[in-house]
């Protein structure tokens, strides 16, 4: 045999083996998911708060419990989470937020959140309605962008 073969079937043993190993490593990180998602189902409370500011940040940045930093895995403590500063009843706390929500959760507004430990699942506003966010306003090269696109019949991307 050429090496060029050996080469290519060393390469794709290698390759099926590593996609075995991410097949079953998937399969345990999603039962895990569902397991953390069971939890926070079951700890969750509907909580009236003002939330005071918002940003996506490390967690030795945004001032977490020493608790939850001593559990995190290394990856966690690097990656940037969406925190939410909040006032909740006299105390004002930093919480972690659900990705989905973070764009939606509104800022110096009093929301109703569903909060699990420190982790916000779901907010309405303070009479039970979803928050809506108002849209961004466009800058200047992009409306001008969108002017040209119409006026040559292209239809606008929003």
């Amino acid at each position: 045999m050429s090496t060029g073969v050996i080469v290519l079937i060393v390469v794709v043993v290698i390759l099926g083996a590593a996609a075995v190993a991410l097949y079953f490593l998937g399969k345990k990180a999603q039962k895990k998911q569902a397991q953390q998602q069971a939890q926070i189902e079951a700890m969750k409370q509907t909580v009236s708060m003002l939330i005071i500011d918002k940003k996506r940040m490390r967690m030795k940045d945004a001032g977490l419990p020493q608790a939850v930093m001593d559990s995190a895995n290394m990856m966690m403590k690097r990656a940037k989470l969406p925190i939410v500063k909040a006032k909740v009843g006299p105390q004002v706390l930093s919480l972690v937020c659900d990705e989905k929500i973070f764009d939606s959760i509104p800022v110096k507004k009093e929301v109703k959140a569903t909060v699990s430990g420190i982790y916000i699942s779901s907010v309405k506003g303070l009479h039970g309605k979803p928050v809506v966010q108002e849209p961004k306003k466009k800058s200047w090269w992009k409306r001008a962008s969108d002017a040209i696109q119409e006026k040559g019949g292209a239809k606008s991307v929003k």
